[in-house]
This record gives structure tokens, C-alpha cells and sequence, in this order.
């Protein structure tokens, strides 16, 4: 679909990438990886035609459509929600109107003999076939299913998008870059907008896509979910690994330890080649030998490792003290505007849990961090405990940050005590060392400017800290530093993300906003998502029935068919039969767990039964306690060999 050869980019001395040659093809879901800087974005520039390479080709298929969603984008805001997304299908639209132009014609014309009519009814009936296939006639229903997947309401198609706030609009991009059906999809950190039932939609659509995947994401779950390819941007190369991301990570370290012990090799050769010059360089009987070492060694081409950043953040909260057993009680809480944002919120943090809140976007997350700390007022009881000190990271933290300013001079503004004399080592351990320091915010990356306002939030001792969306723009491995910081934090953390990677193996509970109500979950991120279910429910799910596409919802529960495209109708039979493998083994491994739960619960009571002396000789119930423990122990084998054939399934 694209071919790359000999593709060279250089905007300063060293060049990003030079002769990279690959090529992308039909079903291909490629993540592409490498530092901040590396030349990730640019690339997909590239592919897309928005920017010119400094050397090589950028081959495209004739007839090949490519859809590119970058990072930032000038949006308009003089339609509404549905007006918009049906400009994805403009020219579905000017194909509808010169179909109906030629039909008029036909029912006009009465020369049914001549060439020019019968050319009329053919050239008719091939765009007739065309616009039918295309699956024109569904499209409107096209249209909701993409909004409603990724988090609109109903309600808001016919509202302005002035109405809404960037993140939504981006939205509202991706939804109609999606509806164009393009053969190559490029986008650029598409996740950093969407919740966690969004990005999973995202996920299940991107990884039946029918044409080509090229992506650009800091969230480890969602590329290593969708990915069937890696691209690394390293050393100045594109090096293709065709594997998904979370292989490559493994295959990566093979080759760079193999690239050291290569490195190392080579360099013990080059030294023993010097010594040798040096040892006989004055010596007339060595004099060919000499130069025969000499010559080597300038033929010799250095082996290069490829990089690692070693320079990652070492994230530590000073200590503070200790705070009450419960920093955050909230009674009755509730919070409205012109409607209301939730209500009847009751809930309790207790001292050095970290917990996450969770849900769709505009929920109301957000609004009660901002009641916690004060800056909106509400209704109810909200209680901070006994000596709690609050440290906060907003969304738009980097954004509130003076351009003007140096790195320095930003924290410097901020520091007191003795704490100024340490500020270059502070700056160094955040990856601001050296020059760094003095650059301006106004040049900084937005990965850059979130590790600036994170080093802000670090300067005071506090032991409750409240994040939201602290990983938007930050690197793999800053995100990694960070949640390992957290998780050695002694104090209490509340945190607002959509990276599930991030959450999990951090929190032990999650607040799920929906509805206007909070509700608690015990356990981890993924236990609240495989326990919910939620998304596929709320946000509307495909299903694939008889080769047609059926959209579901719960504010429509009669199903709207589509025709799919051609380029999709041959994966329908193999995606159905998989569906049913898969729904097949999910029951298989459902009523197993209810099995063992009965069972569980049933050797309880015994359990209960046989501690009360009376009945502890009673070998009818002793009898069944130990044909029931039997049974169980074979039902968890069964279980353990049911999952595993599920995962067989699924992979």
C-alpha cells in the first residue's frame, strides 16, 4: 500500500532517521516506538504528505486513501456534532446526487435504442452497484455507531461543537476520520482524549480494521492490544520488528545485548590492534605487519548500540506528616449545574490507599477533585480529615505554566529555603541537566512541561496527593518511574487517568462515575473492567450476523443493518464463527466459576456446622465436606483448563 526507500529527515546536524526502507501492508497495525524527539510524528507526517522527506521516496498505491490524526489540529465550530461527522461522507453524498441526475435523465430520454442511452444505463447501473456496496445507504446509522463508541450521547449529535471542549472535538475528528474508511489510518496519540470504554471500542475496531494501522501511542495496554507490528525510531534507523509491542520489548533486549557483546568484541579487538601499532610501530621488521593493523582498523565500522534513555526521573515525596485515618469523607455530596453532575455521593478514603476514579468523560471526575479542594462549592458534607495536606496536578497543570520563563527560573520561583541549593539537582534527576535549564517553557514538549509542573507539585510535603491525568504526553518510561513513586508514597493518592497500564498494580479501589452517581469497587483497574462489562453496553457494540452488520444500543434496541464494504465482507464468516468460539468458552469458564462459588459457599456452612461440638461427629457431614472439597479441587483444575482454552480462543 506504502513503499519507503532510502528515507532520509534532517532538520539540524544529525539527521533523525536516514535510509529507511519498508514497507506498509494491507492488515498491517503498526506501533510505532522510540524516544521523545526521535522523529515519531514527523514520520507520519511524512506518510501522509503533509511534510517532505530530505531524501528518498514515499511510494503510494494508486487509488489508496490515507486518514491522518495528528496531535493537535484547528478544529471549526460552526456545525453541530451530527453535521460534522457527516462531512466523512461528502462524497458519498455528491455520488448520491449524480445517481439521481442520471436517473432523472433515464426517465427523460426516449431514445432507448441509441449508444448514448445504453452507455447512460450502464454507466447508471455501475455507480448504482458501487454506492450500494459502499454501504452508503446505512451511513446515518454509521454515523451513530462511531459517535456512541466513542462516548457521545444521543442527545448531543444535534448540539454545536463550539459546545464542547477540545478533547471532544478531537473526538468528533477521529470519528469522522474513521467513517472515511481510509486504507492506511495514521494516528498520532489518538488515546490521549478518551476514557477507558472509549479507547477499548477503539481497540476492537482498530483490531478488525480492513485496511492498514499506523500508530503513535504512550499507552502500553492500548498499542500492545492492537498492534500486530513494531517500528523503532532508533540510532538514526527504522528497525522493523513483526511482532506486537509487548514481544518487541523482549526481542528489543535480546538484540541490545547481543549489539554489547558485539560492541565490547569488537572494541578488545581494536584495542589489541593499537597495542600491536604501538608495541612495533619502530620496529623495521614490523613495518608491513604495522601497517596492515593500521589499515584494518580504519576499515573497521564501529558497531552501534541502540539507545536507551538512562536518564529517567527519580521520583521521590519528601516526607510529611502523617495525616488522620481519614483524609476524605464526602456525605450526601452534589453537585449540579444546569443539570445535575452527580448526587448522593457517599463515600471514604482511608489513610495510605490509593485509589482511581474512573469513567466516561464529563461524569463529573473532575468536579469532585475541585470540590475536594475547595474550588467549587456544592451541596452535602465534605470533609478533609485532621492535618491533610493536599498536593494537586490538574489537567491543564503544563499548560498553567509561564512560557516566558526558563526551566530554572520556574522552579526557582517556586522554591524556598534550603531547597534553592538543590534545584539544578532536582532539574537533573526530571531530565532538564545542563542546557536544559535554560531552555524556555515556551519550547518544551508537552511530555517536557508535564515533568516541569510535576516538579512544582514535588517541592512541598504533602500525604494526600490528587492526580488528574498525570500521564497525558509523558513517555513510557517517565510513566513507569512514576507509578513506582506512587507506589511508595506513604501517604493517601487519588487519581483521575484512562491509562489502564498505569492503574494497574497501583490502586486497590476504583470509584466509577456514571449517571450521575459514584459507585465503589473493590480490587484493581482490570477487576473493575472485567467485572462491569459497561462499556460495550453504554457506548453500543457491533455484532455480526448473516455477513450484515447489526449496530446495537440501548437507546435503540432495534437493530439498524448495514451493508458492509467490500473490502470488509470476506473477514465477517471468520470474525462470526471466532465470535462464537469465543462466546462459547466464556460460558464454559462462567458456569464453571459458578460451580466452585457453590461449592465454596456450601463447604462454609459445613464448615460452620462442624466447629459447633455437637455435630463433630456427625459423618454424614463429615462425609460430604470431603466429597464436596474432592469435587471442588476437580472443578479448579477444570476451571484453570477452561481459561486457558479461552485465552487459546481469544489469541
Amino acid at each position: 500500500m506504502i513503499s519507503i526507500e532510502g528515507l532520509k529527515v534532517e532538520f539540524g546536524v544529525k539527521p533523525l532517521f536516514s535510509d529507511a526502507t519498508f514497507v506498509i501492508n494491507d492488515k498491517d497495525r503498526i506501533a510505532l516506538v522510540g524516544k521523545n524527539g526521535a522523529g515519531k510524528s514527523t514520520l507520519l507526517k511524512i506518510l501522509c504528505g503533509m511534510e517532505h522527506p530530505t531524501a528518498g521516496n514515499v511510494s503510494v498505491a494508486t487509488d489508496t486513501t490515507i486518514g491522518y490524526l495528528p496531535q493537535v489540529m484547528i478544529l471549526q465550530d460552526d456545525t453541530t456534532v451530527r453535521q460534522e461527522a457527516q462531512k466523512a461522507f461528502a462524497d458519498i453524498q455528491k455520488m448520491a446526487d449524480r445517481i439521481k441526475r442520471m436517473e432523472q435523465q433515464l426517465n427523460e430520454r426516449t431514445d432507448y435504442e441509441s449508444a448514448n442511452y445504453m452507455a447512460l444505463v450502464e454507466k447508471f447501473t455501475n455507480e448504482h452497484e458501487r454506492y450500494q456496496m459502499l454501504g452508503a445507504e446505512g451511513y446515518e446509522a454509521e454515523i451513530e455507531r462511531t459517535l456512541m463508541g466513542l462516548g457521545f450521547e444521543r442527545k448531543d449529535f444535534e448540539r454545536p461543537t463550539s459546545e464542547f471542549s477540545g478533547g471532544w472535538r478531537m473526538r468528533i475528528e477521529l470519528a469522522k476520520i474513521l467513517l472515511r474508511r481510509p486504507d492506511v489510518l495514521l494516528l498520532d496519540e489518538p488515546t490521549n482524549h478518551l476514557d477507558i470504554e472509549s479507547i477499548q471500542w477503539l481497540e476492537q475496531l482498530l483490531a478488525t480494521w480492513s485496511g492498514a494501522v499506523v500508530l503513535v501511542s504512550h499507552d502500553r495496554a492500548f498499542i500492545n492490544n492492537v498492534s500486530n507490528r513494531t517500528l523503532e525510531i532508533t540510532c538514526g534507523q527504522i528497525i522493523d520488528y513483526r511482532v506486537k509491542y509487548d514481544q518487541y520489548v523482549v526481542l528489543r533486549k535480546e538484540r541490545r545485548e547481543q549489539q554489547l557483546r558485539a560492541y565490547e568484541n569488537q572494541q578488545k579487538e581494536m584495542a589489541d590492534i593499537r597495542d600491536f601499532v604501538e608495541r612495533f610501530r619502530y620496529k623495521p621488521t614490523k613495518a608491513v605487519q604495522v601497517q596492515q593493523r593500521l589499515r584494518q582498523l580504519e576499515k573497521m565500522e564501529i558497531i552501534e548500540v541502540d539507545e536507551v534513555d538512562n536518564s529517567a526521573m527519580h521520583l521521590k515525596f519528601p516526607p510529611c506528616l502523617r495525616s488522620g485515618d481519614y483524609p476524605v469523607i464526602c456525605d450526601e455530596v452534589k453537585k449540579a449545574y444546569s443539570h445535575v453532575v452527580f448526587d448522593h455521593v457517599n463515600l471514604t478514603i482511608k489513610r495510605g490507599e490509593k485509589v482511581a476514579f474512573v469513567g466516561k468523560n464529563g461524569e463529573g471526575k473532575s468536579t469532585l477533585v475541585k470540590c475536594i479542594m475547595g474550588e467549587i462549592p456544592f451541596d452535602g458534607n465534605l470533609k478533609i480529615g485532621h492535618n491533610v495536606q493536599i498536593g494537586y496536578f490538574a489537567q491543564n497543570q503544563a499548560q498553567l505554566l509561564d512560557e516566558n520563563l526558563t526551566v530554572f527560573q520556574t522552579i526557582d520561583n517556586v522554591a524556598r529555603g534550603d531547597i534553592r541549593l538543590r534545584i539544578n539537582n532536582i532539574l537533573g534527576a526530571f531530565m532538564f541537566g545542563g542546557e536544559a535549564a535554560d531552555k524556555q517553557v515556551k519550547v518544551l514538549s508537552g511530555g517536557e512541561r508535564s515533568r516541569l509542573a510535576m516538579i512544582r507539585l514535588l517541592l512541598e510535603p504533602v500525604n494526600l496527593l490528587i492526580l488528574d491525568e498525570p500521564t497525558n504526553h509523558l513517555d513510557m518510561p517517565s510513566k513507569d518511574v512514576l507509578k513506582e513513586a506512587i507506589k511508595a508514597f506513604d501517604g493517601t493518592a487519588i487519581i483521575v487517568s484512562h491509562d489502564r497500564e498505569f492503574l494497574d498494580g497501583l490502586v486497590t479501589k476504583v470509584f466509577e462515575f456514571g449517571g450521575g452517581k459514584v459507585r465503589e469497587h473493590l480490587g484493581g483497574i482490570y477487576d473493575w473492567i472485567n467485572s462491569s462489562g459497561k462499556w460495550s453496553a453504554e457506548s453500543g457494540k457491533l455484532k455480526v450476523e448473516s455477513g450484515k452488520l447489526k449496530v446495537e444500543s440501548v437507546n435503540n434496541p432495534s437493530p439498524v443493518t448495514l451493508r458492509p464494504s467490500p473490502s470488509t465482507k470476506q473477514d465477517y464468516a471468520e470474525r462470526k464463527e471466532q465470535q462464537r468460539r469465543v462466546s462459547r468458552a466464556e460460558k464454559a469458564v462462567a458456569e464453571s466459576e459458578k460451580k466452585i462459588a457453590k461449592m465454596e459457599q456450601r463447604l462454609k456452612e459445613l464448615d460452620s456446622l462442624l466447629c459447633d461440638p455437637k455435630n463433630a461427629s456427625d459423618m454424614t457431614l463429615v462425609t460430604e465436606y470431603t466429597d464436596i472439597k474432592r469435587q471442588l479441587d476437580e472443578e479448579v483444575e477444570r476451571w484453570e483448563q477452561l481459561s486457558e482454552e479461552l485465552e487459546e480462543v481469544k489469541s
